[in-house]
């Protein structure tokens, strides 16, 4: 019987143990600690957090091969951002399959039962206590839907198997994973930017306070917000992709443009099948009538009848993630009467997200305020989570505390090698 650390992401998934736990086969130890992120995808440690249920094979795929197994064209239903839900009255609904519905609850469900399999194949072992990862805000300005989240979570870990569950926030985590290799007491902001929300920890760290039982002292602030990488892919999308098919063009009856509300839902990973409904398609049908534009809207059309939307999003995402190297990349679209590219530039790119990048900079001055400390006090900024990687989000975070030391976390492994920390720490197992 043996704890873990679980970071169940909004994109990505990983699950730490003790490097004293199990023997496991092709296990990845983590630099600077005692502690090693279980692979679940493979030989990966990184498992991307999407579900595919296939209606051919009546079976469910979770990581890359659900991913895989959509973009090959099997038939079924691909689920991305599931996290996202959480904290959400989506959390309470259900959505169709083949045969009959299944609740978000369930789908959450389905993926973390894989997750636990999984890590417990590779450690040879039963996985029982759990601290889990959580962002500081399930929800921006509600501390009770906050508390329902967690305890939606919590409820669901407990329905796979878990009989011990705890939490501790994503930045808090991320920091018990620096302090690993730090040589000397610092005072360090942490930055998690992951797909779906943006938290932030000031915390005073050393080797001297490793051992501490109770670093509650040691945390000066802790702040966050609901913005992450898949709301720089919407407003991308809503931007460069969305207006090929319609959004913002012109209706026949004076003065009106196309309605937004479909356009958001497709550039918005969780509610992508939201439209692969009639009651969707008698609106699409309606909006191709009305419109002063009706070839782009055969396009959404088109989208929707083929259930692209999800490989709609990926173009997207995968133009933001070039674009992090490259000054203009193409979105390239399959519309399935012929490709469409449009090129993309990085102004395009910070021109679409730049509110979602201010508000990020506004949670770095916020967390400052709250710990009672200037800038430049800080001595170092501990960066993880994919979104980290887009250089807009970097820039925000970076021009908030110009002189200190820029440390690069393990992108994807941070928070769940310091979860790993925690849960050693909590239940003595780890």
């Amino acid at each position: 019987m043996t704890a873990c650390g679980l970071d169940f992401g909004t994109s990505n998934t990983t699950l730490g143990v003790g490097l004293g736990v199990g023997l496991g086969v092709g296990v990845a130890e983590q630099e600077g600690g005692g502690f090693r992120l279980l692979p679940l995808d493979g030989g990966r440690t990184t498992l991307p957090s999407a579900v595919f249920f296939d209606f051919e094979a009546d079976a469910v795929t979770v990581g890359q091969g659900a991913i895989d197994a959509y973009v090959s064209g099997v038939e079924g239903r691909l689920m991305r951002s599931i996290k996202s839900m959480l904290g959400t009255d989506l959390i309470d609904a259900d959505t169709a399959l083949r045969k009959g519905r299944i609740s978000f609850r369930a789908v959450i469900a389905a993926f973390l039962e894989q997750v636990k399999r999984r890590a417990e194949d590779a450690l040879g072992g039963e996985l029982t206590d759990v601290v889990l990862g959580r962002p500081v805000h399930f929800v921006d300005g509600d501390p009770a839907g906050d508390a329902a989240a967690e305890e939606t979570l919590g409820e669901i870990a407990r329905s796979v198997g878990f009989r011990s569950i705890s939490f501790q926030y994503e930045p808090i985590a991320a920091a018990l994973d620096y302090e690993q290799q730090v040589t000397g007491e610092e005072l360090a902001l942490i930055a998690d930017i992951g797909g779906g929300t943006s938290d932030f920890s000031v915390v005073r760290i050393g080797p001297d306070r490793r051992g501490k039982a109770d670093r509650s002292g040691d945390i000066l602030a802790n702040d966050g917000i609901r913005v992450g990488g898949t709301d720089f892919d919407r407003d991308l999308s809503l931007a460069t992709a969305m207006p090929l098919l319609g959004h913002g063009s012109a209706m026949k009856r004076a003065g009106l443009l196309a309605p937004k509300h479909l356009f958001l839902d497709l550039a918005t990973w969780s509610k992508i099948n939201f439209l692969y409904t009639a009651k969707a398609m008698a609106d699409l049908e309606r909006l191709h009538r009305d419109s002063a534009a009706p070839d782009r809207i055969d396009r959404l059309i088109g989208v929707v009848e083929h259930r692209l939307g999800h490989a709609l999003a990926m173009a997207v995402e995968r133009t933001k993630i070039a674009l992090s190297d490259d000054p203009e990349t193409g979105l390239r679209l399959d519309w399935g009467d012929g490709d469409l590219t449009r090129p993309v530039s990085v102004a395009d790119l910070n021109a679409a997200t730049a509110v979602l990048a201010g508000r990020i900079g506004g949670r770095v001055r916020a967390s400052l305020a709250e710990a009672g400390t200037d800038a430049s006090a800080i001595d170092a900024v501990f960066l993880t989570g994919g979104s980290t990687l887009l250089p807009q989000v970097r820039a925000a975070i970076l021009a908030e505390v110009p002189g200190a030391r820029v440390v690069e976390g393990n992108i994807f492994g941070s928070v769940g090698t310091g979860l790993a920390i925690e849960a050693g720490r909590r239940y003595g197992k780890a």
